[in-house]
């Protein structure tokens, strides 16, 4: 009989709100956090560009069985974006493909224009993203000078908010829906312009329910390794839910749903998906209310 083997590292379970810096990969980030912790499992929850900043959360252990809810979940972006220009990759990493004169492109015809960008807006994903077509990523195809077409996908701006003009550069702030390209949107709004234009800064301030909150640096995190205080900074699997409603289970509810059964909890929710805890505080994982108002089983962190 063959032997298993013993799991590399320790078992870590939680979720770090960890601060990407600009230049690595978020892969990059999180094999770096990994080591860190000398954690069993970790995985990230969407990737950042290497230009980009900011929130990416880090999953680690059971928490990695949460991670497509952030995955799913709307994120805030705070975007510095050059009019004039369009590049390559649609920021400042790409080459220079044409330059275009701004005159007569001011605060006033910025502001006027951002209207048209909110709501379910149309989008074309770019080339240089991590899409697959035919089993390829498109940025590989796009490094080989390959374009392919690719099918507009409907994305949801909720919120796009006008911040700093300086003379050809901008700032807005956005809240979009997963799967939204800022870089794409950014360059749609040069067009809208008639003067072209590409991301110069990118920082993600939040992710689904983790917004306006703290975030740890790579500096902050290797500090904190040497202290043996790494733990404190993780939260809870069950805080990646926060702006869900709460289920509380009896025991013997708790069985029937460990055991894959639909159960019918008294003043739940009448739709929609829901983290569930036995009695108080227990968290047992994800469910979905279904059309007769039972509650089913669809991600639990335990088995029966």
């Amino acid at each position: 009989m063959g032997r298993h083997k013993k799991p590399r590292g320790r078992e870590v379970n939680g979720i770090l709100v960890l601060d990407k810096p600009a230049g690595i990969s978020s892969n990059a980030a999180l094999q770096q956090v990994k080591r860190l912790y000398q954690a069993q499992k970790a995985g990230h929850t969407g990737s950042l560009d290497p230009l980009a900043t900011g929130m990416l959360p880090i999953c680690f252990g059971i928490a990695t069985r949460l991670s497509a809810y952030l995955l799913d979940a709307d994120k805030h972006y705070q975007v510095r974006i050059k009019l004039g220009q369009t590049t390559t990759t649609g920021d400042a990493e790409g080459d220079i493909l044409q330059s275009r004169p701004t005159d007569g492109v001011g605060e006033a015809e910025i502001a006027a224009m951002l209207p048209q960008f909110q709501g379910v807006i149309s989008q074309l994903p770019p080339m240089y993203s991590a899409l697959k077509h035919k089993g390829q990523r498109l940025y590989e195809l796009a490094r080989q000078g390959i374009e392919v077409e690719r099918e507009p996908r409907e994305i949801t701006v909720h919120n796009l908010q006008l911040g700093v003009v300086e003379g050809d550069e901008f700032e807005i702030q956005v809240a979009c829906s997963k799967g939204t390209y800022v870089r794409t949107l950014a360059e749609d709004m040069g067009e809208a312009l008639g003067c072209g234009a590409h991301v110069i800064g990118l920082r993600r301030t939040g992710v689904g329910p983790y917004v306006e909150m703290p975030m740890y640096a790579m500096d902050q995190l290797q500090e904190a390794a040497e202290a043996q205080t790494l733990d404190s900074l993780l939260l809870p699997p069950d805080s990646a839910l926060n702006d869900w409603p709460a289920v509380y289970l009896s025991n013997d509810l708790t069985y029937y749903l460990k055991q894959g059964q639909p159960v019918l909890v008294p003043r739940s929710p009448t739709d929609g998906w829901v983290r569930l805890y036995q009695m108080s505080d227990q968290f047992l994982g994800v469910g979905e209310v279904l059309p007769d108002g039972r509650i089913g089983p669809r991600r639990l962190l335990s088995g029966k």
